[in-house]
């Protein structure tokens, strides 16, 4: 019989190369990395993993039980949960990943309601973009995913289930006495000249291929992950940049200006889990919540 605690360590194993790696990660010694991995070839009948070297390559069943193993792991902790919740024995665990804005803006409130109604529940947050985010959702390590995206893509997320939560639009962000400060909007073509500043590397795909569709390419003179240090980077004179209106909620933007762009662009915010998992009490009241929460935003 496969035991869920050994496919943990084989994913560990794979997925940093070594035992002594995989012990350090999941907080245990090498030997007993290396007994669980033993147990584990035993109950499959055939090996795993092949050393080479100081690092050990997963043999061809080994590759095929860790493409599993996500799944496996997922849909037991969906049983784990929703068999708690009836039987009444907690309230329910939810692990929360969420962008920056999101986790400054939407999360909060949620996250305060959620309490109040479920004071049980533990909820864990992190913080990781898309696509990073979503793949923590599917390898297993967390919940709930808040994410965002620019474009519907074909098949992109046909494995999760995806609750909408709001339309997020672009909006410019110039310095104070810019020549277009006091404009009503703002087309963006008519910043083809500035220096710009970025943010997000998926942001800043969407900032290149609006320009492109406006006829030029902007020239990025900055590029960060961190939106106040887009609106300062503004506010101090050095470039222009457009930013998701959930960025600037949380964030004043001293000595900048902010302007409506046009073209309109939007991003879709939208929280995202398993299928298994959307079943669990817990996981379900946090998506209800964000819902509420993105509806008083």
């Amino acid at each position: 019989m496969i035991e869920a605690r050994h496919l943990r360590v084989l994913r560990a194993v794979a997925s940093t190369g070594s035992f002594s790696a995989a012990a350090r990660e999941l907080g245990c010694t090498q030997p007993a990395v290396s007994q669980q991995m033993k147990a584990l070839e035993s109950s499959t009948g055939t090996p795993l993993l092949v050393r080479t070297g100081r690092e050990m390559r997963l043999t061809q069943a080994g590759e095929a039980l860790v493409r599993h193993a996500s799944g496996i792991l997922a849909g037991l902790t969906a049983a784990e949960e929703e068999i708690a919740a009836i039987a009444g024995l907690r309230a329910g665990r939810v692990r929360l990943v969420s962008f920056p804005s999101g986790s400054s803006t939407l999360v909060p409130t949620a996250l305060a309601a959620l309490r109040a109604a479920h004071p049980g529940t533990r909820v864990s947050l992190v913080e990781a973009e898309p696509p990073r985010s979503v793949e923590m959702v599917r390898d297993g390590d967390c919940d709930v995913a808040v994410a965002f995206r620019y474009r519907p893509a074909a098949a992109e997320w046909d494995d999760l289930v995806v609750r909408p939560l709001l339309a997020d639009r672009l909006v410019g962000l110039v310095p104070e006495g810019h020549r277009l400060a006091d404009a009503e909007a703002v087309a963006i073509g008519d910043l083809a000249e500035e220096s710009w500043i970025a943010g997000c590397p998926r942001c800043r795909r969407q900032l290149v291929d609006v320009c492109e569709g406006a006829g030029f390419t902007p020239r990025i003179d900055f590029a960060t992950d961190d939106y106040p240090a887009v609106i300062g980077l503004v506010g101090a004179g050095l470039g222009v940049a457009v930013l998701p209106e959930l960025a600037l909620r949380s964030v004043r933007p001293r000595g900048a200006r902010t302007v409506v762009v046009e073209p309109a662009v939007e991003r879709e915010i939208v929280a995202l889990t398993l299928p298994d998992l959307a079943k669990v009490p817990a996981v379900a009241a946090t998506l209800d919540h964000l819902t509420r929460a993105a509806a008083l935003t």
